[in-house]
């Protein structure tokens, strides 16, 4: 049973390191949000991969200071809630009137707890 909830985690660990990368290059995906799920899977499962991902020369910064302090760069927090605001009108414009509220209620709720997160 360990063995198979190591395995678990691990797999959980490269899907959302996949998931992170594509991030990189799609503005619409998140890349430390899915890095941070990485590590959190890969500290359950093989721990040095964890420690890989906090030592990355880009990303790692990042990892620290939520893993560290729970701390958002202010960089990282106005990218955070541009990007929410964005996807109003886009997802207006595409999908329509109803399914609009749902970026609009995301910004509402997690747009003040990124807001008053450590820096």
């Amino acid at each position: 049973m360990r063995k198979l909830k190591r395995s678990f985690w691990l797999a959980a660990g490269v899907v959302f390191v996949a998931l992170g990368t594509i991030g990189i290059f799609l503005p619409v995906m998140p890349t430390v949000v899915f890095y941070l799920a990485a590590a959190w899977c890969f500290s359950k499962s093989h721990p040095e991969w964890a420690e890989r991902l906090y030592n990355h020369p880009k990303h790692g910064t990042h990892l620290r200071a939520w893993r560290d302090r729970r701390a958002i760069s202010r960089k990282g927090k106005v990218s955070a809630i541009l990007a929410m605001t964005c996807s109003i009108p886009f997802t207006w414009f595409v999908v329509g009137f109803p399914v609009a509220l749902i970026p609009v209620g995301v910004l509402a709720v997690l747009g003040p707890w990124i807001w008053t997160r450590n820096e």
